[in-house]
């Protein structure tokens, strides 16, 4: 017998539960990276988590015959929808065993959930947190997720969601880089020089989290408003913004955090991270007592790095700021003789960015998709 039970959030027990599926579903896999726990826990907790002060979300498990076989989030970001003039729904959080009726059960409750609030469309995969991963993994099953980055999922995942009645809606395309391989032609050198000069642009390096922290707000504010035209632009609260950028520090390295600054002003930004990946399979999710340990040993050893956070200001883009970018990229990776790095999740209406990661050595490698469907 199959049933659908909306979580109670505040119920320990519960939770622990949501959590626990995925964990079951991918034991026996290679390239599934484990989330950290108390991360899930954060995002379900409406006391904690900044997202719930303007939006929300509950949380489903399908259950047959007295054993968890899949999860689902239902979510509406109401500052989209503002922001959007749309009246539309997410899904996430979406893991199940390849059990057609369990997936159908519970995307007619995010159906069912989104209807009740007058949405008239829904989405996904599309979290609550700025980082995390969009869309379905499509082609790129044989390689290992990038940290919590990106969501990783079984092939049969893309039948499940099409059985329900979804459609493609955007891909998003990670690019492998190896480093021996990174093209960087001269005359971006010479751009990037010329524009430093002319843009009175600068390149800002840090050496401590206290240094980020010491331009965190106007990381934010950039970052709100480096993306304004992508289809997943949110700008995100205050609030939000210091809790992102909290999160982001607890494994960033500072000095892969580059900063281009015009006078006092944040014009762009380059931000590569460490891949951990193989101290979060090892720790199972959990940073006690050992996780955070594994995890900083992995900062120093690994030689993959992941640039996650790459963008420019619009008023900077066509006056040769990305060439400043893909200069401080290259100097990342030879610096701290990272083997390869892996540019995560670009638009595929970024066009000249997936061509200009192409030209410099890229390889699309891995591909996300977000569905759609009306309601």
């Amino acid at each position: 017998m199959l049933t659908i039970e909306k979580i109670d959030t505040t119920d320990r027990r519960q939770v622990r539960r949501f959590i626990d599926v995925p964990f079951q579903i991918y034991k026996d896999s290679l390239q599934w990276v484990p989330p950290i726990r108390v991360d899930i826990r954060t995002a379900l907790n409406r006391d904690k988590h900044p997202f719930y002060e303007h939006s929300t979300a509950d949380f489903f498990l399908a259950r047959r015959d007295g054993r968890d076989v899949g999860r689902v989030a239902a979510i509406v970001n109401r500052n989209y929808n503002a922001y959007h003039e749309s009246r539309m729904g997410q899904f996430y959080f979406f893991d199940c065993e390849d059990d057609s009726e369990a997936a159908a059960a519970l995307f007619e409750r995010v159906f069912d959930w989104c209807r009740e609030l007058d949405l008239e469309k829904v989405v996904g995969p599309k979290g609550i947190n700025a980082f995390d991963g969009y869309g379905m993994l499509e082609r790129g099953f044989e390689h290992r997720q990038m940290m919590t980055m990106m969501n990783y999922n079984h092939p049969y995942y893309l039948r499940l969601v099409e059985e329900s009645g979804f459609e493609k809606e955007l891909d998003f395309i990670s690019h492998h880089i190896e480093t021996k391989k990174f093209v960087m032609p001269e005359r971006i050198h010479r751009i990037a020089e010329r524009v430093r000069k002319r843009q009175n642009l600068r390149i800002v390096r840090f050496r401590s989290t206290r240094d980020i922290r010491k331009w965190s707000d106007r990381i934010g504010h950039a970052y709100n408003d480096a993306f304004v035209d992508n289809w997943e632009y949110v700008p995100l609260t205050e609030r939000e913004l210091e809790f992102v950028i909290a999160d982001a520090l607890l494994v960033a390295n500072p000095r892969l955090f580059k900063i281009i600054a015009h006078g006092d002003d944040v014009a762009g930004f380059a931000f590569g991270w460490p891949d951990v990946s193989a101290a979060l399979q090892r720790s199972k999710g959990k940073l006690f007592p050992l996780g955070m340990l594994r995890m900083l040993l992995e900062l120093r050893r690994t030689k993959t790095m992941a640039g996650n956070g790459v963008g420019m200001l619009p008023q900077y883009q066509g006056r040769g700021g990305n060439a400043l970018l893909y200069a401080e990229m290259a100097n990342s990776m030879t610096e701290f003789d990272f083997v390869d790095c892996e540019l995560t999740q670009v638009g595929e209406t970024a066009e000249r960015m997936r061509k200009d990661l192409e030209t410099l050595g890229g390889v699309p490698y891995k591909n996300h998709r977000v569905f759609s469907r009306t309601l």
